[in-house]
């Protein structure tokens, strides 16, 4: 990593560890529990004003999975509007403000009053079209990238050629660099925070250069680029490879798309919420 990259992140992290807690969203969900027996995936139906989407919930993300259950079953999601849709990205719903929401309402804040713990199973499971995911805050407010309570995402994205994505493989590889080195700074704070105080630059020098090392070596140890599997969806059927590693994937849909291409088809006004409004009238377990 280049020097300009490491003072970049050492000043990001620095903002990070100054941020209020207030500002972080740490409650988890307290009635969170096992929902499903043996190997057996759990499916629940959406029935939206414009058909029904099918959804399959994995349980390597238990949960998230979970919750989504609980939610569903306390018919947290009756009435809740698609509030985000841009067309070959994602269409986005999940917020209990949106069930009374007039037409003029900035909508994307709602939620149970918690956040879900990050369940990564990366690489297995990741943003091919149609793919199930958890929306959250951003990372510098959020670093631990815990899911909102309730907000989820359904991709559709595009199909990418082989040259753009062998770029974004190595834009991810990065990016795990990024998040292996802000690791380590959390995990050096106190000794960090004493060099600042002792103007050490001598000594931030020289941890700098270590960190920068144990990086490198635990990036080489792990499977950051793009899996074959990966390569043949996201050229095949499409997805948003640039979420992937930083959003919670729990589900995917098993019946439906072409409804889900009707909604991200929508006509979109401010805050790319639609014009009409779209809605899911009723989630059901099945």
């Amino acid at each position: 990593m280049t020097k300009q990259f490491i003072l970049s992140v050492v000043m990001l992290a620095f903002t990070l560890m100054t941020c209020s807690a207030n500002d972080m969203l740490s409650n988890t969900p307290a009635t969170a529990n096992k929902q499903t027996k043996g190997n057996k995936m759990t499916k629940v139906k959406l029935e939206t004003s414009m058909g029904n989407i099918v959804v399959e919930l994995y349980n390597e993300t238990p949960l998230h999975r979970d919750n989504f259950i609980k939610l569903v079953k306390e018919g947290y999601y009756d009435g809740v509007l698609f509030h985000r849709v841009i067309k070959d990205f994602m269409i986005q719903t999940g917020d209990g403000n949106s069930k009374t929401a007039g037409p003029n309402d900035m909508l994307g804040d709602g939620d149970p009053g918690y956040t879900i713990p990050a369940e990564f199973v990366y690489p297995k499971y990741f943003h091919k079209r149609g793919a199930l995911a958890a929306a959250r805050t951003g990372d510098q407010v959020n670093p631990e990238r815990r899911s909102s309570g309730s907000q989820f995402y359904i991709v559709t994205g595009k199909i990418y050629g082989s040259d753009e994505l062998k770029k974004m493989s190595q834009r991810l590889v990065d990016m795990k660099k990024q998040d292996i080195f802000l690791r380590l700074l959390n995990e050096n704070r106190s000794k960090i925070e004493e060099m600042r105080r002792n103007k050490d630059i001598a000594g931030m020098q020289e941890l700098e250069n270590e960190l920068n090392h144990l990086t490198e070596a635990e990036a080489a140890q792990s499977t950051s680029a793009m899996t074959d599997e990966q390569i043949n969806a996201y050229t095949s059927v499409g997805g948003t490879p640039h979420l992937d590693g930083q959003y919670t994937v729990f589900g995917e849909v098993i019946e439906g798309m072409d409804v889900v291409d009707k909604i991200q088809s929508a006509e979109t006004g401010r805050a790319d919420r639609p014009v009409n409004d779209i809605k899911i009238i009723k989630a059901t377990v099945l």
